[in-house]
């Protein structure tokens, strides 16, 4: 009997131990539902935003009026559609991300991308509140045309839509950069998931 209790004992705390969350980095597990992989997300906040992207190796330019969005949004479509993945890794998102070393994976395609021209960059003016790590937001509402923090409004880029269906527009940890490529834009920086999107500044709310 004695015998018989030390191991049901013993079967109980191996049970339980398997039920205990393995930690990783910033004690987070993988998965984008719970905030990201060991090295994206998980409320990770870059130190800088990305640097500037080579010439060399720019979109190819076409200003065509085809190129232009209504009501100077950029290009309409689906990013999804060109093919690209963004998974550097198995358990990254496939989507524009930033690793814990401030790595930025996906701003590479140059001043000349038509995805993200603008008749009039800035028409709204410009963004006031704080820039990068010290500077976090919670969104307040919204959508991706159109969402908002503190006194804000923004709007995503119509090609970077799909980027953003795990985003929630009631409470994730948001944070602005500049965007050294693309007039009109800024990078808005999801700390949740580790992903980011261009965003338009639409405004004082």
């Amino acid at each position: 009997m004695k015998n018989l209790t030390a191991l049901l004992t013993l079967l109980f705390a191996l049970a339980a131990a398997a039920f205990v969350p393995a930690s990783g980095a910033g004690g987070q597990r993988g998965g984008q539902g719970g905030g990201g992989a060991h090295d994206v997300g998980g409320g990770h906040v870059p130190a800088h935003g990305p640097p500037p992207h080579a010439a060399e190796n720019r979109a190819p330019e076409n200003h065509g009026q085809e190129n232009r969005g209504p009501e100077n949004r950029g290009q309409e479509g689906r990013a999804q559609d060109s093919g690209r993945s963004f998974r550097d890794r198995p358990d990254h998102p496939d989507a524009p991300h930033v690793h814990h070393d401030d790595n930025w994976v996906g701003h590479d395609s140059g001043r000349g991308d038509t995805h993200y021209h603008l008749d009039h960059p800035w028409e709204h003016g410009r963004f006031t509140g704080g820039f990068g790590r010290g500077h976090e937001y919670h969104l307040g509402g919204g959508d991706r045309e159109r969402f908002w923090f503190g006194g804000f409004y923004f709007g995503v880029a119509p090609y970077d839509y799909d980027y953003t269906d795990d985003w929630n527009w009631d409470g994730d940890p948001i944070v602005i950069y500049d965007d050294p490529d693309h007039d009109g834009w800024y990078l808005a920086y999801n700390a949740r998931t580790g992903t980011y999107v261009h965003a338009q500044y639409l405004g004082p709310r």
